[in-house]
């Protein structure tokens, strides 16, 4: 049974840095995409930034120069950077990873970002 757990999360000053690492277990076979989405309260989950498993990346406006995601194929993890942190981020960030058309989701890490 595949499984995606997200760690890294935690509270941040504005400005501050995080990172967030989500790790995949119950398969040998690398994921053909992985990415990160995030929920704040009261909005619906929004898509930040995916890589694919040749290394092409993509990334909403809003985290772009911000935000860096990387993957390690062979262990499967995803990692995101998330730099210049702002309070607008406070969101639980879930990690998402895509194999043979079937989706996965992890349980989710809160990144809250204020003073």
């Amino acid at each position: 049974q595949v499984q995606l757990v997200e760690s890294g999360g935690g509270l941040v000053q504005p400005g501050g840095s995080l990172r967030l690492s989500c790790v995949g277990s119950g398969t040998v076979f690398s994921f053909s995409a992985m990415g990160w989405y995030r929920q704040a309260p009261g909005k619906p989950r929004e898509f930040i930034a995916t890589a694919s498993s040749g290394g092409g990346t993509y990334y909403t406006d809003s985290v772009k120069g911000r935000f860096t995601i990387s993957r390690d194929n062979f262990k499967n993890v995803v990692y995101l950077q998330m730099n210049s942190l702002k309070s607008e981020d406070t969101a639980v960030y879930y990690c998402k990873a895509a194999r043979d058309g079937m989706d996965y989701w992890g349980k989710g890490t809160l990144v809250t970002v204020s003073s």
